[in-house]
This record gives C-alpha cells, structure tokens and sequence, in this order.
C-alpha cells in the first residue's frame, strides 16, 4: 500500500487524502491518467499546495510549504510537476523579471486580471481594470486583430516600500537629449 504522504502512514490514505487536499487534486487527476502519466503521491502534494493559495509560488515556496507539511520532495519532482501543471491549464506559469519563475492556479482568480510587480520586495498585486479590458478590446477591433490572451505587468514600488524610503533607481542608458541640459 502506498504512504499517505500528510500523515507518513500507510493506512487510510484515500480518507486522509481526500479529506484534507484541495477539491482541484480530481482534475489534475484526470488530466495525468488521460495524458497516461502516474498520478503519484509527491505529485499530488506539490499540486495540492499551488491548489491551496492564491499566491504566486516559486519553486522555494512550493519547497518551504511542502518542508512545513513534513514533506521532502526535491526540486527536479517540483519543476516537472509545475512542468504539468501549466501544460494541463490548471496552474499559469509567470516570468517577472526575478530570475525565476512564479505560479498561480487559475481557480478562484478573477479571468482578466493583471499584475504590479514591486521591484523592492517582490510582492505581487492583482487587479482588474475594466478601463484596461475595454481599451483591449477596443484597440484590437481597430486593428482587425482577435486577442487570445493578454498580459499587463506594472514594475514599480509597493506602498510599504515607499512608506519605508525606498525609491526607484534608473539604470537604463541615459537618453543623449539628457546630457544637453
């Protein structure tokens, strides 16, 4: 018999199991037996924690709540499961600059949304524009062009990092009509 893997024990997983993993597990689920791919324990555990919040997780967060859980999955097992997450479009996969990537389920999310990325702290804001979504629309009609998808990304700083002092520094080439003044 397989070992629960929240519990460490090798009775009562399938109870242990359903009763406490998010209600998502069933379609990431179905998506590894149709695409023929084991539906194994440590994949249900990395799923179950990008399932369980409506943050966007790196990898070292998906580590660290995974370490909090008593569980010791390495990062290869998190980067290929991420890996099928985003190709079964439960989980959308973000680049924000940092150096690595970030992950949010796509449950529970408002559909349209984008971002503001602080460039201090890393914390990342959603929002909804409906001033942004009309203007979409609105520019794609004028150019005859049908949108699949969009993507709005703010880089800037937080209020907390403001409060805190923190300025943005520019460190892009200087634009040669600067150096006249």
């Amino acid at each position: 018999m397989e070992n629960d893997y929240r519990s460490g024990s090798a009775f009562g997983r399938e109870a242990t199991q359903e009763k406490r993993m998010t209600p998502f597990i069933n379609l990431f689920r179905r998506y590894l037996r149709e695409q023929g791919l084991p539906i194994t324990s440590q994949r249900e555990a990395v799923a179950d924690v990008v399932f369980g919040t409506t943050g966007h997780l790196s990898v070292e967060d998906i580590e660290g709540a995974l370490k909090g859980h008593g569980e010791r999955i390495g990062k290869a097992t998190i980067y290929r499961t991420m890996e099928i997450l985003v190709r079964s479009g439960l989980v959308k996969e973000h680049d924000f600059g940092e150096g690595f990537k970030r992950y949010e389920h796509l449950f529970g999310h408002q559909p349209a949304h984008d971002h503001l990325i602080c460039t201090s702290c890393s914390e990342v804001i959603e929002f909804q524009s409906p001033e942004i979504l009309r203007l979409q629309e609105e520019t794609a009609r004028r150019h005859g062009f049908l949108p699949a998808r969009h993507r709005l990304e703010i880089y800037g700083l937080c209020a907390s990092c403001q409060e805190r002092g923190v300025t943005v520094e520019y460190h892009g080439l200087t634009c040669p009509v600067d150096l006249l003044n």
